[in-house]
């Protein structure tokens, strides 16, 4: 019995031996990696890198990478970076370029940045290296600001801005695209204060500087350097389509607009008046009516006269006497009256 279980204890014995002999030599490379480059690592570690899924070959890489750039940084904050799903690499670069660059960024902020979604390296490289944006962005299918002046001319305008990453703010701020929103406004209003567009064609300076001071960087990940004016011309010259004078084409259209309504207004006077005329036209007709009315009930007057005995039949001789006679006079002045109309034609 006591053969048996020697015989088991130096079998497990050896099978352990052969389990580390062989996790040795399985971290073997990395580990000598590592020890040669001063950045040691221990077996152990190695062994719970690969237990905790873990590659142990990129975080000791990515610790050679700091050690050598003078950086020390534990395998334990960057297992804890890998493992919440940010790039481990992308971080040490942008460490060591920042250590380079005097530029103060912990491994905290550089990794908050990175498991925000932004290229904390790029963001690094680019608080160095100022880049420049084109104002609008031509990506959206606009190339030119359009903006109008007080006097109606309208301008067409192309910015260049160059930004510097700030990186205290790059978590939570604003990105590239408010930047190109905000100076395209802050150009626009800019030149809509402009008295005449002569003033914006002689000092485009003057537009630039009064958006940079309208502090349009506040909120966003990045400082904005510089404005600068790449391009400003008048719309429709240089063979463009569009209207040059908006003020113009307005006042003309305003102008256009009023004559059509008071052309209306006119109208509806002149449909009144002749409504008013047709009026006047339907009583002097309705007068008429009545006056032949009352000229038909004479005869009828007359002969109830008669039948009284108020109108005797000398009377009623004497009357057409008297309805005869100027009858007459009528005729013999009218008659005169032809002859001078036709003695003036002669």
């Amino acid at each position: 019995m006591m053969t048996q279980f020697v015989t088991i204890l130096m079998i497990l014995l050896a099978i352990g031996v052969l389990i580390l002999i062989g996790i040795f030599f399985y971290f073997l490379k990395v580990w000598v990696r590592a020890w040669m480059s001063g950045a040691r690592v221990s077996l152990f570690n190695l062994l719970g890198m690969k237990l905790r899924r873990v590659p142990p070959t990129l975080i000791v890489d990515a610790r050679i990478r700091a050690v050598k750039a003078g950086l020390d940084l534990g395998t334990d904050a960057l297992e804890a970076h890998y493992l919440a799903g940010g790039n481990v690499i992308n971080v040490v670069q942008a460490l060591i370029a920042a250590d380079k660059a005097n530029i103060k960024l912990t491994f905290q902020r550089a990794a908050a940045i990175d498991l925000a979604g932004r290229d904390v390296y790029e963001a690094v490289r680019t608080s160095v290296n100022p880049k420049v944006i084109d104002c609008p962005d031509p990506s959206k299918g606009t190339t030119m600001l359009d903006a109008v002046a007080k006097d109606g001319i309208r301008l067409l305008v192309k910015a260049r801005v160059t930004v510097r990453a700030n990186l205290e703010r790059l978590v939570g701020g604003a990105t590239e695209e408010t930047i190109i929103a905000r100076v395209g406004q802050g150009i626009v209003s800019a030149i809509g204060s402009s008295q005449t567009y002569k003033d914006v064609l002689e000092n485009p300076d003057e537009i630039s500087r009064k958006v940079l001071d309208s502090g349009l960087d506040a909120q966003t990940a990045f400082e904005i350097v510089s404005i600068d004016i790449g391009d400003v011309s008048v719309a429709g010259v240089s063979g463009a389509r569009e209207v040059a004078n908006v003020g113009a084409l307005l006042e003309t259209e305003r102008a256009e607009a009023d004559k059509k309504l008071r052309q209306a207004e006119a109208e509806g006077r002149r449909a009144m008046a002749i409504a008013a005329e047709q009026e006047m036209r339907a009583r002097v007709q309705e007068m008429q009516a009545k006056v032949i009315e009352a000229q038909a009930q004479v005869p009828l007057a007359i002969a109830e006269a008669f039948r009284s005995g108020h109108l005797g039949v000398m009377d009623f001789y004497r009357m057409q006497n008297i309805l005869a006679d100027t009858a007459m006079r009528e005729s013999l002045s009218q008659g005169d009256e032809e002859q001078k109309k036709d003695s003036k034609n002669e």
